[in-house]
């Protein structure tokens, strides 16, 4: 009887059934972590999205602050607007002075401050408004402005809008 290291019959012809079982493992592992890959790629464009969309707001925010403190000042006067509706062209300025772009135009100029623009409108003497600094307890009569604030971070755009009293004699 003849045998091949220690095994009668010689070498047994191998199926290469390990070899099949360890490729098919190693496609599944491949599909993981592309998938992996594809999942923490989308994650880091939700995380760039949201942080451009803060920005912005925060920028956005600053002008309109920047925008209400310019009506504070004493020397501050701006005619009764004709076109008291809020300014179509908000969400289109990208530069300082009147819309010229496509679409609705306010007609009014934009005033370029920090990192976006504002706007303001004098909406005209009102009655008493809903809240009153202790600085104007004494006022009979309250001017109303509309402060309309633009600014852009990447592909992230934000439009805030306050309304503003000021207080008279």
């Amino acid at each position: 009887m003849c045998t091949f290291n220690g095994y009668p019959g010689g070498p047994k012809k191998q199926s290469g059934m390990a070899l099949i079982v360890s490729l098919v493992f190693l496609l599944l592992l491949t599909f993981l972590g592309i998938s992996s890959m594809q999942s923490a790629n989308l994650q880091e464009k939700m995380a760039g999205s949201l942080a451009m969309r803060n920005q912005s707001f925060q920028a956005a925010e600053a002008v309109l602050r920047l925008g209400e403190s310019s009506i504070q000042k004493s020397d501050f006067t701006l005619a009764a607007c004709t076109y008291c509706l809020p300014p179509p062209e908000s969400g289109k300025v990208k530069a300082a002075g009147i819309y010229s772009g496509t679409g609705q135009s306010s007609g009014l100029a934009w005033l370029a401050a920090g990192t976006g623009f504002y706007l303001i409108q004098n909406l005209g003497a009102k009655g008493t408004p809903v809240t009153t600094p202790l600085s104007c307890q004494a006022a009979t009569s309250f001017t109303l402005y509309r402060v309309t604030a633009v600014a852009s971070q990447g592909t992230s755009s934000t439009v805030l809008e306050s309304i503003y009293a000021k207080c008279g004699s």
